[in-house]
């Protein structure tokens, strides 16, 4: 089977840079895959992950998304750090915004957005404004309007940064429930190794400038994983000392 994305020889570079934020990565991911990015900040993380979405133009290289265009469903879905929701919007209005352009009946787009609602817990929350909403539940509501399009690949852009440590726990879990019942693929980046590691199949370390891959770590340790276990604490610091 073929790899679900593969990205050759990429580079990106401001107009007025001197160098690129990134030069020649290559990485592929293959279908059902949660693969983790980690670097410190300005390796260019964010930047990969617009230029897979399309919303950046790469400098050169390839980026090739190897799914079917459907009209029914969207290759990829993004979910940003803040959730982006539109303050005019009820919370299930902003999760059927993405369904805009499919070709779906009103029973359709409504059992989408049920659907999505229920696998991200917030059901009982989808006739509130976003005011009215917590940041854990901002944040479901941004994954659910990501699934709601059915994408096969999940671009995450540090998603429960903004959220207390406690709230964040939470949320990966339940990520990971959704992951393993949708069987879609994710490309989440994050500062945090050891959420990388907690969630993740790989995690991959973007370091040095340009940025380069310096480490391609396949994560074995067996699921559902310990978050204080000796054998996670001990890959986070081999990880570590790729940064």
């Amino acid at each position: 089977m073929a790899p679900l994305l593969n990205i050759e020889h990429l580079s990106y570079a401001y107009s007025d840079a001197r160098q690129p934020v990134f030069q020649d990565l290559s990485l592929t991911v293959e279908p059902g895959e949660f693969i983790a990015l980690v670097g410190e900040s300005g390796v260019g993380k964010s930047t990969l992950l617009r230029c897979v979405a399309g919303l950046v133009p790469a400098t050169s290289g390839k980026i090739r998304v190897n799914i079917d265009h459907s009209a029914h469903e969207r290759r990829t879905a993004f979910v940003f750090q803040d959730a982006r929701l539109l303050p005019w919007r009820r919370l299930c209005h902003n999760v059927a915004y993405g369904l805009k352009g499919l070709q779906l009946s009103p029973s359709e787009r409504e059992a989408r957005i049920q659907e999505v609602l229920s696998l991200t817990l917030i059901s009982d929350l989808a006739q509130r404004w976003p005011y009215q909403l917590s940041g854990g539940q901002t944040q479901r509501a941004g994954i659910a309007r990501a699934l709601a399009v059915h994408p096969k690949l999940l671009l995450m852009d540090e998603p429960f940064s903004a959220v207390d440590a406690m709230t964040r726990r939470k949320l990966q879990d339940e990520l990971l429930a959704i992951w393993q019942r949708t069987h879609k693929a994710v490309l989440f980046v994050t500062h945090d190794i050891e959420e990388a590691i907690y969630l993740a199949d790989r995690v991959i370390v973007l370091a040095d400038r340009p940025a380069r891959i310096r480490l391609d770590q396949q994560i074995t340790l067996p699921r559902p994983r310990e978050r204080n276990a000796d054998d996670l604490q001990h890959m986070a610091r081999h990880i570590a000392m790729a940064l």
